[in-house]
């Protein structure tokens, strides 16, 4: 395999988790520059691969062959959310572990071009799918309370009104630079402050234009109604927001009763369908976190199929 350009994160632990045998179909449902992919492959795994972004799919396709008939390696471009459909069409019912990977890769944030970040200038695009509604179509047109809404609930910014005001005083906002500065001046940016207070309304744009968390829940339910007995579901998540959807998730199906507290007989008919592998979140370690970054709000929370 050629090289990785990125680290993904929590490796050594995701693939622990799913512990693939030489022949186990594993679903990598956010395929981005491949890191669990040659990971999975290396330990033997069949891997079918989901990106929606077609830059990702690209990249796949020009690695060298592993030689075998048919590769062990399957691309397709599509929606996480989609791959019971795919995998149904393929012919796949069952499969032995899927792994998720939530929110904008590594990849896409270093391609300025691609809108993603404010840490180089570029248009104000972020579509993982490249196609769509643009951040800029959003703000640009949507009124002042939706702007507002979509701040506070994706990006948790108390201050969203006051955001959401100076962006439409601001329009047209063409690159990542534009909505850096406004947010920044909304806010009040002092260049020691230990994060940028752009980070939020970039994360909550991001969010609603790629309708991510959606995307998550579908995805979610998909990768267990694939998974097979025994079968792991590893999901590694960055943020509050997608870590509350997993935990709820998780706890919701590994529970035999989601009747409301106090109700005197269970009338749901839910049985539990996963067992919880990790009680508590496995983080980054300290030396994972010095070495990169991005790693540091990590969290990876394991299920398995029962």
């Amino acid at each position: 395999m050629t090289g990785a350009p990125h680290i993904p994160v929590l490796l050594d632990e995701v693939v622990e988790a799913l512990d693939p045998r030489p022949g186990d179909v594993v679903i990598d449902a956010t395929f981005g520059a491949g890191g669990y992919t040659r990971a999975l492959l290396e330990r033997g795994a069949i891997v079918h691969a989901f990106d929606r972004d077609p830059d990702a799919i690209a990249a796949g396709r020009t690695w060298r062959e592993t030689g075998e008939n048919p590769p062990r390696l399957i691309l397709h471009p599509h929606r996480f959310s989609e791959m019971l459909d795919v995998m149904t069409s393929a012919g796949v019912a069952r499969v032995d572990g899927v792994v998720m990977d939530i929110g904008v890769s590594s990849m896409q944030l270093d391609q300025a071009h691609r809108g993603f970040a404010f840490s180089a200038d570029g248009p104000l695009d972020m579509r993982m799918s490249q196609d769509g509604e643009s951040a800029a179509d959003f703000l640009n047109s949507a009124d002042e309370k939706a702007i507002a809404d979509i701040l506070y609930t994706y990006g948790e910014e108390r201050q969203s009104r006051r955001v959401a005001r100076a962006i439409v005083a601001a329009r047209p906002l063409e690159t990542t630079g534009d909505l850096a500065r406004v947010v920044r001046k909304a806010l009040g940016h002092k260049p020691h402050d230990k994060k940028d207070p752009a980070t939020r309304s970039f994360q909550a744009v991001r969010i609603h234009v790629n309708g991510e968390l959606d995307e998550l829940e579908q995805g979610l339910f998909a990768a267990e109604t694939l998974l097979g007995e025994g079968g792991r579901l590893a999901v590694v998540s960055f943020h509050s927001l997608e870590d509350r959807i997993v935990k709820n998730f998780i706890r919701k199906q590994a529970s035999d009763c989601i009747c409301p507290p106090g109700t005197p007989v269970c009338v749901c008919d839910h049985l539990a369908t996963v067992k919880i592998i990790t009680r508590r979140p496995i983080v980054p370690t300290d030396a994972e976190i010095e070495t990169n970054s991005r790693a540091r709000s990590a969290k990876l929370r394991v299920a398995e199929r029962i």
